[in-house]
């Protein structure tokens, strides 16, 4: 049988494994005739019906699947260890692979697909995804739950429902997909499940093999990234105290500080380590932020859009808890985050405050810092592994808003520092528009700034040509980062 990564397979039909061979399934699902994953279910305890209805949320509330889901496990709503797991499958599995679904759908149904209620599509998304991506999971369970589920949120329809899924059964392996010879950007969006907009734009950028292999890519389970709490311990302790938990805990490739972690079954947060303070969570490529910045102790630093504080407490773990962070953001919410998770890091010196960067040129400054960070709101299109609802939210219009935002808030952010200071820019996106774009449109009206080389600690492979860091999730395994030095003379 041929993947869906198979460049060359002109038609590989979409019930050949197709999210199997993309790295969906890490975690374990129940063996034999799909265990208690087939058991039927009725309450709030059903992974499938509470899986639907984070679904529904997400698209009603535009709110992310991390949290709500994180909701669930952290309660008794599901208590077997293989529902939970199920559970994280059929949402993250179902998000990543929406476009897809909604394509074979699209075929199957004999009407107007776009005019379906969004939760009737979700039952059916996640009952074609288990035929098409969970092999422990025999058909007609999967399509008895739909049903079973569709009774419960739309009773008149669970006939349609049944219908859909059992033609898709029947008639699944005649539907083949656009050949990848002859339109490898429809292709690409169909099988690997990415809008055709942003396939295409990727394909001028990068060309349609790098394109192919970014989007398998973001359709891979990432694993959990934790940063060592340097203040409070190592590295070898905190892999050795995960070790006798009998997780399986690894050193990361690009830092002395980091641990990979996989096969957790219950959210972070309720780990001794993560409680103590020894432990954050933080994508390898997030983590490089803080050495870009390369903060040093007894200096004033900005972080003028900290978010929940990830970037601004790792500075602070490397200060050794000496000199002066200010934090800053937009949203409150995020700063009351960042002081939950200062306090549990046992971090002192960070000082927060609530305002809008880009206002600061119309401002007095608020000081001048030795080191200023802005990590940019933006697309956030490199974090598609872990944010799968992003590429179905996002437009070409929404994406065209980010850089005049992006340029206005890096000027605020300048004015913040000192002669002789450094100002780091950084987002969370691969887009040239955002990055490169917006760096030499501030050089150019900022003579004062010039581009620096990287500190020694950015690894040599995720360098540029100009010396900005690149991280993409294809090539470094990590989430897709941009960051450039700039220095004020």
């Amino acid at each position: 049988m041929s993947s869906c990564g198979d460049t060359a397979s002109k038609a590989a039909n979409w019930r050949d494994k197709p999210c199997r061979s993309n790295g969906y399934l890490r975690s374990r699902i129940p063996q034999g005739r799909g265990g208690s994953a087939i058991r039927n279910h009725s309450g709030k305890g059903n992974p499938r019906r509470v899986a639907v209805d984070i679904l529904n949320r997400v698209d009603k509330s535009q709110a992310f699947a991390e949290p709500l889901l994180d909701r669930v496990l952290s309660g008794d709503t599901i208590e077997n260890p293989s529902d939970r797991s199920l559970l994280t499958h059929l949402v993250y599995g179902t998000l990543r692979m929406k476009g897809r679904l909604d394509w074979i759908l699209e075929n199957l149904y004999d009407g107007s697909y776009d005019d379906l209620e969004s939760s009737l599509k979700n039952v059916l998304r996640i009952g074609l995804y288990q035929l098409t991506c969970l092999d422990r999971i025999p058909d007609y369970a999967a399509v008895d739950e739909a049903v079973e589920t569709a009774k419960k949120i739309r009773p008149g329809r669970a006939a349609l429902v049944n219908a859909l899924l059992r033609n898709a059964i029947r008639k699944g392996k005649s539907i083949t997909p656009p050949d990848y010879n002859r339109d490898p950007a429809l292709h690409i969006a169909i099988v690997h499940s990415h809008p055709l907009w942003l396939v295409k734009r990727w394909i001028d950028l990068f060309g349609p093999g790098e394109t192919l292999r970014l989007c398998q890519a973001n359709n891979e389970n990432p694993l959990v990234v934790l940063r060592t709490n340097i203040l409070k311990t190592t590295r070898d302790d905190v892999l050795k105290k995960l070790r006798e938990e009998g997780l399986k805990a690894e050193a990361t490739a690009y830092s002395p500080d980091w641990v990979t972690l996989s096969g957790l079954a219950r959210p972070i947060r309720q780990l001794d380590l993560f409680r103590q303070g020894l432990i954050h969570v933080q994508d390898e490529a997030s983590q490089l932020i803080a050495h870009l910045v390369s903060p040093r102790q007894g200096e004033k630093i900005a972080d003028l859009c900290c978010g929940a504080g990830g970037k601004a407490t790792h500075m602070a773990e490397r200060m050794e808890n000496n000199g002066k962070i200010l934090a800053m953001d937009l949203n409150v919410k995020k700063i009351h985050a960042l002081k939950t998770n200062a306090r549990r890091l046992g971090i002192r010196i960070i000082e927060t405050r609530h305002g809008d960067v880009s206002l600061l040129p119309e401002t007095p400054a608020p000081d001048t810092y030795d080191r200023v960070l802005l990590d940019a709101p933006c697309s956030g299109l490199g974090t598609l592994r872990r944010n799968p609802e992003i590429k179905w939210r996002l437009t070409e219009e929404a994406l065209s808003a980010f850089p005049p935002l992006q340029i206005a808030l890096l000027k605020g952010a300048s004015t913040c520092v000192k002669r002789g200071g450094v100002l780091v820019y950084s987002t969370c996106t691969i887009m040239p528009e955002e990055n490169d774009q917006i760096i030499e449109s501030f050089l150019s009206s900022h003579p004062d700034f010039q581009l620096l080389d990287p500190p020694g600690t950015i690894p040599r492979e995720m360098i540029g040509a100009r010396g900005q860091l690149r991280s993409f999730p294809h090539i470094h395994g990590t989430d897709g980062f941009y960051g450039a030095v700039l220095s004020r003379h």
